[in-house]
């Protein structure tokens, strides 16, 4: 058993290639988020790896996330969708998830939590709020566009006749205002600004901001996304409140989806959306089809799983509260708060 050195330009490239070829990874088991994990919020990591002969056959990023108000818990991965261990072999996997344990009651955490694409205990609690939307990218533009429902194709179309267009950014800038008004208007903190600096200083091309603008070039929707083999995931999103009268988010996504099957991307990922919230009506409306997933908790000084999350009815007075916050005040305190939320 190993722990990844960040600082190692061979073990994090050998960590990297073997991300990129095995199946069962991610985006997010990728070795530039224990950097970000680490730099930015100032968490413990434990990205974990079995190596046979030289050759790695498992890996499991982990962070330790400790908070006053939300508990001590380690998670792979904290702001990532998906998680959990990555591996070539049953025994690899196996060792790497009793590490992860060994480690999780060595830091007397409440919980350790593996956010899985499949359910791997059974006998653990399982958290089934959350789902996932994928679908596949048709080789023709034209095909895309006729795929989407109706309803959804008219309002693309919209935006088309608004005279929008798409603009692919250097820099978070644009993105980061857009999105730190849209998370603020609906009551939860932002992520700081060096954040999306830092996936797009770590992750290179394979993290792309995208900003819907009108004919006067008035930023109006904006989409940070990352690009992980054949696929491309929309990941953080904000716009501003006159975007929906003028279709700006329809049209964003679909300019995503465009852009990507120009450039030969196969799957779009949608990303995860919680059950009955209007982001899952949103993505069910495009046409695609929610997939579960397994979060899967192993509790030790907690009897349930957390739900830290704004569906949770005692936090809707903060919720309302964030809300009235001057905008500046909010993006200055806010990464204060979701650092710990992960």
């Amino acid at each position: 058993m190993h722990s990844l050195n960040p600082d190692d330009r061979v073990a994090v490239a050998k960590w990297d290639a073997f991300v990129d070829a095995c199946p069962e990874a991610t985006f997010f088991h990728k070795a530039g988020w224990q950097r970000i994990v680490a730099e930015v919020f100032s968490h413990r990591t434990h990205f974990l790896y079995v190596e046979r002969s030289g050759v790695i056959e498992g890996v499991l990023p982990l962070a330790q996330v400790k908070s006053v108000l939300f508990g001590n818990t380690l998670v792979s991965l904290p702001f990532a969708v998906y998680g959990g261990v990555a591996a070539s072999s049953t025994a690899a996997a196996e060792a790497l998830e009793l590490e992860a344990q060994a480690i999780a009651q060595r830091l007397g955490v409440d919980h350790l939590e593996l956010r899985n694409l499949r359910q791997r205990h059974p006998q653990w609690p399982l958290q089934d709020l959350y789902v996932r939307f994928r679908k596949e990218i048709l080789p023709e533009v034209e095909a895309n566009m006729l795929a989407i429902p109706r309803k959804q194709r008219a309002m693309v179309r919209k935006g088309i006749k608004n005279g929008l267009r798409s603009e692919i950014d250097d820099d978070p800038g644009r993105f980061f205002a857009l999105y730190a008004d849209n998370v603020h208007r609906h009551g939860t903190p932002a992520l700081p600004k060096r954040y999306f600096a830092a996936l797009q200083r770590v992750f290179g091309a394979d993290c792309e901001a995208l900003t819907v603008v009108d004919g006067a070039g008035r930023p109006l929707s904006a989409v940070l996304s990352f690009y992980f083999r054949d696929e491309v995931l929309p990941y953080y999103a904000g716009d501003e409140p006159s975007a929906r009268n003028l279709a700006a988010n329809d049209f964003k996504y679909w300019e995503l989806l465009r852009r990507s099957c120009e450039r030969g991307v196969k799957v779009f990922d949608y990303g995860r959306s919680k059950q009955g919230t209007g982001s899952y009506s949103f993505k069910k409306n495009w046409g695609f089809e929610p997939q579960p997933l397994f979060y899967e908790y192993c509790l030790y000084r907690r009897d349930s799983i957390p739900q830290n999350n704004p569906s949770n009815a005692k936090y809707r007075l903060l919720i309302e509260t964030w809300r009235r916050l001057p905008i500046g005040l909010a993006n200055w305190l806010g990464p204060f708060i979701v650092r710990n939320l992960g």
